[in-house]
């Protein structure tokens, strides 16, 4: 696997995982050669990352003045093309967990257990209405790394 900066020890990082939910490449999410559009990984980390949040109850009321994460940057790495009709498992962690941030990594595997993908990306906390950060509690940081 190329170098990602964000990975030190694939193996190590890789293992690190537990929580993930099925893809099923569909063939809007491809483009005129075949093979999916650059911009579908990130619809499929969205998709995981909200699944991710709310199984540790941290994603459900979007009004709730305790803050609301919101994407801060987002990356993507495409290590095997991908087509219409495949099946990846896409898997979600929390590396690394501040005062009013997450860092996630994701990771895509196909069918034969291939690492396709991998993403990384910063969510910020914040109050809906203020638009200002909210430090995370102790028990939100603990569900996250412990997921």
């Amino acid at each position: 696997m190329k170098t990602i900066s964000y990975i030190e020890n694939t193996d190590e990082w890789r293992s690190g995982f537990s929580f993930s939910i099925p893809i099923k490449i569909r063939f809007s999410e491809t483009d005129m050669f075949g093979h999916v559009n650059n911009v579908s990984p990130f619809i499929y980390f969205e998709e995981a990352r909200i699944e991710f949040l709310k199984s540790v109850g941290l994603f459900g009321n979007l009004n709730s003045e305790e803050g609301i994460p919101i994407v801060a940057d987002l990356q993507c790495d495409y290590l095997k093309q991908l087509f219409f009709n495949e099946n990846l498992q896409l898997f979600v962690k929390a590396d690394h967990v501040g005062n009013t941030s997450i860092d996630i990594h994701y990771m895509a595997l196909n069918e034969k257990e291939e690492i396709t993908i991998t993403g990384r990306g910063r969510l910020v906390y914040v109050n809906p209405k203020t638009g200002k950060p909210v430090k995370l509690s102790e028990s939100m940081k603990e569900k996250l790394l412990n997921k």
